[in-house]
């Protein structure tokens, strides 16, 4: 008997490429038929075919606070009957960058915009304008979205400029990216003395959760800011992901490293689409209409987007927020480790703040070549065991490479129930 979830998706190949506007979404990498989804509220997820899940995505990691907070939608349902959008300033865009420049000290000005990856792609083109150069540094396994020039995989040697990694990326503009090793200190050190007139810009994910949860340490970091200083180039965290999620100041915050430009989305729009990126004034000014740095969009800082973030923002604010939202997530963490290694199954798990990371390798990975060696035919099993749990399932990233998020709905129950479903599949997998 064929699924509502199946119909939709055979419906959706028709006039969508992939049947999904969004690759991750399409199961490929588990294989299977994408969950269509019908409503969320808490923690959970009801699909076309009215089976809940426990949600450990989170649309991505925006929803912090849940699906459908109830503060968050009467602000969405409050502006947008005042208007969807005016392509005109309006107070609240005032108020956000106030807000976002309170929260994190290496903000003295910001802009704006809709998605991540306007946010990544307008960063590297303002550090361009203000160095006067033209290479970036990128590394092995970060994803900041899919300008064309953040679409580079590694070159052949450890100092070649990188390749296209998508079709539709000319190779003379991978031929302005270096791709490094991640959580590499010497590879990027031997870098940025080769190119050190050339580089304008750094790029990385201080925390990275796009191939999966790896978190360098302080060590790394700070290379890059002693680098990035050393030879005048902007060091741009990609905080999209990890901003106001590992903690109140983002992974700047946790580690105390300045960079000179952050970008950031997801939890910054509560769930809407909106995103911004900041940092120093003097690389700021050079924005137009100051500046002869071009960026614009007609829909920056839309009423609605910008009204669920600052009801999101104001609400992490609260005192033991994110005590519990890691004590929360550790519990997930732990819990599954524990019941990984009762039955013998090569597995480890970390987390930080409310992100976390599953690995079917006996220790979290610290770099992208770790990550790889995880055994990601073995995740595909536990992910479907997991999502097709009679009754109640639970929804895992549908792929070995991608972070998850627990919000603040989640409750200690919830996480429970989600570890004693893994320990009897775990029992499987041996």
């Amino acid at each position: 008997m064929t699924s509502r979830n199946e119909e939709l998706f055979a419906a959706a190949q028709r006039h969508i490429p992939g049947g999904v506007n969004s690759p991750v979404r399409a199961f490929r990498g588990v294989g299977g038929t994408p969950r269509f989804f019908a409503s969320g509220k808490g923690p959970r997820v009801t699909d076309a075919d009215g089976k809940v899940y426990i949600d450990y995505v989170g649309s991505w990691g925006p929803l912090i606070l849940g699906h459908a907070d109830p503060d968050v939608l009467e602000a969405v349902q409050t502006t947008a009957a005042r208007g969807l959008t005016f392509g005109a300033p309006t107070g609240a865009e005032v108020d956000m960058a106030d807000l976002l420049c309170e929260m994190l000290p290496s903000l003295e000005m910001v802009r704006l915009v809709s998605s991540g990856t306007e946010a990544t792609m307008s960063a590297i083109r303002l550090a361009r304008g203000f160095t006067g150069r033209d290479l970036i540094i990128k590394f092995e396994g970060c994803y900041h979205g899919h300008a064309d020039s953040l679409l580079v995989k590694a070159g052949s040697g450890l100092l070649t400029f990188g390749n296209p990694s998508s079709g539709g990326v000319p190779a003379d503009v991978a031929a302005h990216t270096l791709v490094l090793p991640y959580n590499d200190i010497a590879a990027f050190n031997e870098a940025i003395d080769k190119y050190a007139d050339k580089l304008a810009a750094v790029i990385v994910e201080p925390i990275a959760g796009n191939m999966n949860l790896v978190d360098p340490g302080k060590a790394f970091l700070q290379a890059l800011r002693d680098g990035c200083t050393r030879v005048g180039a902007v060091l741009i965290f990609d905080e999209v992901m990890t901003g106001f999620r590992v903690g109140l100041q983002g992974v700047q915050g946790h580690y105390g490293i300045t960079p000179d430009l952050t970008t950031l989305g997801k939890i910054v729009g509560g769930g809407m689409p909106l995103a911004a990126f900041g940092g120093r004034k003097d690389i700021l000014t050079c924005l137009a209409p100051l500046g002869p740095v071009y960026q614009a969009g007609t829909l920056s800082g839309n009423p609605v987007a910008v009204a669920a973030g600052l009801t999101t923002l104001k609400k992490l604010r609260a005192p033991g927020f994110y005590e519990s939202l890691a004590e929360r997530t550790r519990q997930l963490t732990d819990g599954l480790t524990a019941a990984a290694r009762k039955h013998g199954v090569a597995f480890s798990a970390q987390s930080v703040g409310g992100m976390f990371g599953l690995y079917f390798r006996a220790a979290p990975p610290t770099s992208y070549a770790e990550v790889m060696e995880a055994d990601s035919a073995r995740f595909n099993r536990f992910f479907h065991a997991m999502l097709d749990v009679p009754g109640e399932g639970h929804y895992f990233a549908p792929s070995a490479f991608e972070a998850g998020f627990v919000s603040a709905t989640h409750t200690a129950a919830d996480i429970e129930k989600t570890i004693a479903a893994a320990d009897a599949e775990f029992a499987k997998l041996v």
